[in-house]
């Protein structure tokens, strides 16, 4: 595995380690979705890197999963992917703060956004042959 794949995957460990420290408060279910959406696009990239592909400079993770989605055993629902995108851009400014059209994301809502995050930092690290 080649060392910038190994630093895309940490940062994305960082992002899940972030997700656990913070999963069981309910007042920051956006952040969690924020830091979901930040893990899968990092360990997409770190696939885009292992692949000596080059990184878009994109955030989108319909964009990025286009590009690495052969890599997958499994094939993941598009809209998921967008709400993640949806949830990104607004997480990051007040006001809107990561709302989904009914408002902030559940708690039940930001678990299913971590578990998804964790299920493809995980296949990543499979992928890539890693365990960071």
């Amino acid at each position: 595995m080649k060392f910038m794949t190994n630093e895309w995957l940490k940062a994305a460990k960082y992002d899940m380690l972030a997700i656990e420290t913070m999963k069981e408060n309910t007042l920051l279910t956006t952040i969690i979705a924020f830091h979901a959406q930040q893990c899968i696009e990092k360990s997409f990239k770190a696939i885009l890197v292992e692949k000596n592909e080059r990184i878009p400079k994109v955030h989108g993770l319909v964009a990025l999963y286009a590009k690495v989605s052969v890599a997958f055993d499994t094939d993941y629902n598009l809209d998921i992917f967008k709400t993640f995108d949806e949830l990104y851009i607004e997480a990051r400014y007040p006001g809107e703060m990561g709302l989904l059209p009914n408002g902030a994301p559940s708690p039940e809502e930001a678990k299913e956004f971590a578990k998804i995050a964790h299920d493809i930092f995980s296949q990543v690290q499979t992928i890539v042959g890693s365990d960071a």
